[in-house]
């Protein structure tokens, strides 16, 4: 009786015997030495369906450089050691290498540690950059060649040529310094916008200052949000100290990004690695190029994700947008009629689906440009003409502490679990608001949700509050069972409270 198994042909199975089977094991023995011999690892590789970076390798390896900065010693450590940039400590403890100035363990430790003298240039750090084009423009990150005093640059045939920056921009972290030389080879420039999640890219760095390292892995994620400016390329490339201002680099031998970040407890790679996309990065290092600087709008708000939560619990449908968490008195915004607590879901009819997209809309528009802001405010969508201004510096967002002086009352704590007092005028003039009331106390459910006291409720669902009575009045309205969203100023900021009320 014939039997079947699941991974086996129905029907008879073939009868092999024992001679048959040598020689079809020394026929495929044949044919492995034959890859081997005529088409070396390569064709291994292809065979394995494995990706062969070799001759990638050999066409963009001469862009890459490497960048040595150094300082003038300024400061002395507490053992004698000269200040100096971490990225350099780990190399000099990696590898057994002495470190400049350390204290010598037979000194007399009362004895003050030895300063070096001011004019005497010290190593400050290493790291990474990449040929722009044949007369010697490289790019690199902002704090690679941040503080330096001076920047060299060294080429893969051995020539160090000592650099002049031509401009940082911190934060995008993009850097463009000049060397003089001529017939360069230039890396080519690729487009982000065909890079896909899953593709294999390389990086060719100095980690710890090992020149010419390659790595290679995937790129793990688009468009990762975890700067002002910059949606990030994710991947899982090694990327280590040193490697910081080099390449990314897909399997067409384009530049793709700039290698910029590690997520890492230890300081090393331990599997996540961020690159600036290269068209952002492009676009700033022209801006270098041409002025020494870089020109973005602005429009005076500070921002924040709009959650799943407040989404629903306002009418906004699915969590997208910005929200508005203060307004610069006097700013662009201000001037055009926007309050803490909108909704900003579009910029000149371009939509913003998470809060990270307006400063890179707004900062990619020149200012004095006229534009449209779409905000969804307690229900309803509403137009605004806003007039972008200059970006300055980065400013420090001093957070004022809730209204001291105003009047106690009695804690008579409401069906949402809070008391709330009246505001005089003196008060929403200081605490620049033009109506609201101020949480006495809180227990149970809003004391839960995060509601402090001092806090200023500005509106409940899309109520805006004006009064004590008010505010009473549209508990008192209330469907019981649901939950109850606030806008609530703290200090300078607000934001979305959703009370749930106790089941």
């Amino acid at each position: 009786m014939q039997m079947s198994f699941p991974w086996a042909r129905v029907g008879p199975t073939p009868v092999v015997s024992p001679t048959l089977r040598g020689w079809r094991h020394a026929i495929g023995l044949l044919a492995t030495c034959l890859v081997l011999s005529f088409g070396g690892a390569q064709s291994l590789a292809q065979a394995q369906g494995l990706p062969d970076f070799t001759v990638l390798v050999e066409n963009v390896g001469g862009s890459v450089v490497n960048i040595r900065t150094t300082e003038r010693n300024r400061a002395v450590r507490g053992n004698g050691a000269p200040e100096m940039d971490e990225d350099m400590l780990e190399f000099f403890k990696r590898f057994g290498v002495p470190i400049p100035g350390q204290q010598n363990p037979r000194r007399n430790p009362q004895q003050p540690p030895p300063a070096l003298p001011d004019s005497e240039p010290q190593q400050r750090g290493v790291g990474s950059g990449f040929i722009l084009n044949a007369d010697g423009y490289v790019m690199t990150n902002a704090h690679v060649v941040e503080g330096a005093e001076e920047v060299f640059v060294t080429l893969t045939d051995k020539r160090e040529l000592k650099a002049r920056v031509i401009g940082t921009d911190k934060r995008t972290d993009v850097a463009v310094v000049k060397i003089d030389a001529t017939g360069l080879q230039a890396v080519r420039v690729g487009d982000v916008s065909r890079l896909k999640v899953g593709e294999w890219v390389i990086a060719i760095g100095s980690p710890f200052g090992l020149e010419n390292t390659v790595t290679a892995g995937i790129v793990s994620a688009k468009a990762r949000d975890t700067g002002d400016f910059l949606p990030f390329i994710q991947t899982d490339v090694a990327i280590n100290p040193g490697n910081s201002g080099g390449p990314l680099i897909n399997m067409r031998g384009e530049v793709v990004g700039i290698n910029s970040q590690i997520y890492s407890r230890s300081g090393s790679f331990i599997g996540i690695s961020f690159a600036i996309p290269i068209d952002e990065a492009i676009r700033v290092a022209d801006q270098l190029r041409a002025s020494g600087r870089v020109i973005r709008g602005r429009i005076g708000v500070q921002i924040d994700q709009v959650t799943k939560d407040v989404a629903e619990s306002i009418g906004l449908g699915k969590p997208s947008g910005a929200l508005v968490r203060s307004v610069e008195a006097g700013g662009p915004a201000d001037r055009a009629g926007v309050e803490a607590g909108d909704i900003i879901t579009k910029f000149d009819g371009r939509t913003i689906d998470k809060a990270g997209d307006l400063p890179r809309i707004v900062g990619s528009a020149k200012p004095g440009t006229k534009a449209t802001l779409e905000v969804f405010r307690r229900g309803a969508s509403k137009e605004l003409n806003v007039t972008v201004v200059e970006l300055e510096a980065e400013r420090t967002n001093r957070l004022q502490p809730a209204e001291r002086n105003a009047p106690k009352l009695p804690a008579v704590i409401s069906l949402l679990g809070l008391a709330v007092s009246d505001l005089n005028d003196a008060q929403k003039s200081e605490l620049k608001v033009k109506n609201g009331v101020r949480v006495e106390a809180i227990e149970g459910a809003a004391a839960k949700a995060g509601i402090r006291e001092g806090d200023i409720v500005l509106s409940l669902d899309k109520t805006e509050i004006t009064s004590v009575k008010q505010f009473e009045a549209a508990i008192n309205k209330l469907d019981k069972p649901k939950s109850v969203t606030l806008l609530v100023k703290r200090g300078e900021w607000v934001n979305y409270i959703v009370i749930r009320p106790p089941r």
